[in-house]
C-alpha cells in the first residue's frame, strides 16, 4: 500500500510541476507580447529627434580618425532600446512569430512581424508573407515599393525590428511600416553634412556585409576599419557574405546563406568581392543603425585581413603572410 501511496503522491507532485511550468510559459509569452505592443505604443506618441551619425572616416585623406565616444553611444542609445534584439521578449518572439497559436494568443486580430538585421529582401519577405498569408505577387509588390523608395537601391531598406500589425495588413501598410522606420533611425540621422563626408549608398553597401560579417558591434567596427584599409588602397574586399549572396540569389538554392567553397571565388558577379575592387553596386543585406554607425566609425587599425574561428574569435593581420602564419597556429594549416 506504502509504495502506491507514493507512486500516486509523485505522479500528483509531478502534474502539479507541469501545470505551473505550463502557465509561467505561457506568462512569459503573453509578456513577451505585451513589451511588443507597448514599444509600438511609445514608438506611435513619440516624435524622437536625432542627433546626426557621427563620422570617423576622412575619405579624401584616407584615414580613419578613431572616435572614442562611439562606443558610450553605441550603448547609451541603440543597445538599450526597447526594439534591441537583446532583449529578451523580441528574441522569444523571432522565434515563435512564424506560429499561428503565438499569433492568436491575446489578440486573434493583431500580427507580429520580425525583421532581423542581416536578412536579405526575399528572406523577410517570405516570413512576413507567410505570417499574413500574402501570395507571391503581395511579396513582390511589398519588395517593389521598398527598393523604389528613396535611395534606390536593391536592398538595406527592410528596417530590422518587431512590427505591430493587423492580419489583414498589405503590403502598402507593411512598407510604410518598415520603410517609415528606416526613415527614423537611418535617413534622419544622415543629414547632408554626413552625407557630403561618406556618401549614404557607401554607408549602406558596408554596413550590410558588416551585418553578415560580424560577431557585435565592437567586432563591426573592427571589420570596418579592415573593409576601409582596403578601400584606401583599391584592394578586393575578399568577402565570403557576398558570395554566399550571389549564391543565395540562384532560384534553385535551398538556403539564402549558403556555406561557401573555394571555386565560388570565381562567379562571375558584380557582387563578387574577390574578383572586383571597390564596393558591391548595392547593400546584400538589410541593416541595423548599428551597422550603419560602425560603417561610419570603423576602429582604426593597420590590418588588412581577418578571420573568425569557430568559436567567434577575432584574428586580423596586417598583410598575407601574416594571416597564414596565424590560420596555421590555429588550424595547423593555412589558406
Amino acid at each position: 500500500m506504502l509504495p502506491r501511496i507514493i507512486l500516486i503522491r509523485a505522479i500528483y507532485s509531478i502534474v502539479i510541476l507541469l501545470s505551473i511550468v505550463a502557465v509561467t510559459g505561457i506568462l512569459i509569452i503573453l509578456k513577451s507580447k505585451i513589451e511588443i505592443y507597448q514599444q509600438v505604443t511609445d514608438h506611435s506618441v513619440e516624435t524622437p529627434e536625432y542627433e546626426p551619425f557621427p563620422v570617423s572616416v576622412d575619405i579624401a585623406k584616407k584615414i580613419i580618425i578613431e572616435d572614442p565616444s562611439v562606443n558610450n553611444l553605441f550603448e547609451e542609445t541603440f543597445a538599450n532600446a526597447p526594439e534591441s534584439k537583446n532583449k529578451w521578449w523580441n528574441q522569444l518572439a523571432a522565434v515563435l512569430f512564424s506560429k499561428d497559436w503565438y499569433q492568436n494568443l491575446a489578440s486573434p486580430v493583431s500580427r507580429i512581424i520580425v525583421i532581423w538585421p542581416g536578412e536579405r529582401k526575399e528572406q523577410l519577405s517570405k516570413n512576413i508573407g507567410d505570417v499574413l498569408a500574402w501570395s507571391q505577387e503581395d511579396k513582390e509588390t511589398f519588395m517593389k515599393l521598398v527598393d523604389e523608395a528613396e535611395p534606390k537601391l536593391a536592398e538595406g531598406k527592410y528596417f530590422p525590428g518587431q512590427y505591430v500589425t493587423h492580419k489583414k495588413a498589405t503590403p502598402e501598410d507593411i512598407y510604410k511600416l518598415v520603410y517609415g522606420q528606416f526613415e527614423n533611425e537611418i535617413l534622419d540621422r544622415y543629414t547632408p553634412e554626413v552625407e557630403a563626408m561618406v556618401p549614404l549608398d557607401q554607408a549602406l553597401i558596408i554596413a550590410s556585409l558588416l551585418e553578415r560579417e560580424a560577431g557585435d558591434f565592437h567586432n563591426m567596427r573592427e571589420i570596418s576599419g579592415v573593409i576601409w584599409n582596403r578601400i584606401f588602397i583599391d584592394m578586393p574586399l575578399q568577402l565570403d557574405a557576398s558570395l554566399q549572396y550571389i549564391k543565395g540569389s540562384n532560384p534553385y538554392e535551398p538556403n539564402w546563406w549558403p556555406i561557401v567553397k573555394p571555386k565560388d571565388k570565381f562567379q562571375d558577379s558584380p557582387f563578387n568581392t574577390y574578383q572586383n575592387s571597390g564596393l558591391p553596386p548595392a547593400p546584400i543585406s538589410n541593416v541595423s543603425t548599428e551597422s550603419v554607425l560602425a560603417a561610419l566609425n570603423p576602429i582604426k587599425t593597420t590590418c588588412l585581413y581577418y578571420f573568425h574561428t569557430e568559436n567567434g574569435q577575432y584574428y586580423c593581420s596586417e598583410n598575407y603572410q601574416g594571416h597564414v602564419d596565424k590560420l596555421k597556429e590555429i588550424y595547423g594549416r593555412g589558406k
